[in-house]
């Protein structure tokens, strides 16, 4: 089976998604390099895009606010929140995705 260079992308940026907590992502923000994907979005498609420099989509993303750098808003919720995000490298990027905490029962 043969596949596009476009579906090897994404079986490598997906074999290297990871789950981590804030505080490993604490010096990637200090640096300006956490970008926070919109919940709902396919993280991994995200980064393929990022990958592949598709400007128009991201500029499209960034424009609807699907995806933007993490704020110093952001900074300051996600440690009272003790967020867990998926998170990919696409460098010099580090693309986020918040996971739902759990509704408490």
């Amino acid at each position: 089976m043969n596949f596009s260079p476009g579906q090897l992308l994404h079986a490598k940026l997906n074999s290297e998604t990871g789950r981590l907590h804030w505080r490993e992502l604490e010096r990637h923000f200090a640096r300006g390099a956490v970008v926070k994907v919109a919940p709902g979005m396919d993280l991994v498609a995200v980064a393929v895009r990022f990958a592949q420099d598709d400007t128009a989509a991201i500029a499209a993303w960034l424009q609807t606010g699907q995806v933007g750098r993490a704020s110093t808003e952001d900074a300051v919720a996600w440690p009272g929140r003790q967020s867990t995000f998926w998170a990919v490298v696409v460098a010099p990027w580090v693309l986020v995705q918040e996971i739902a905490a759990p509704e408490p029962a």
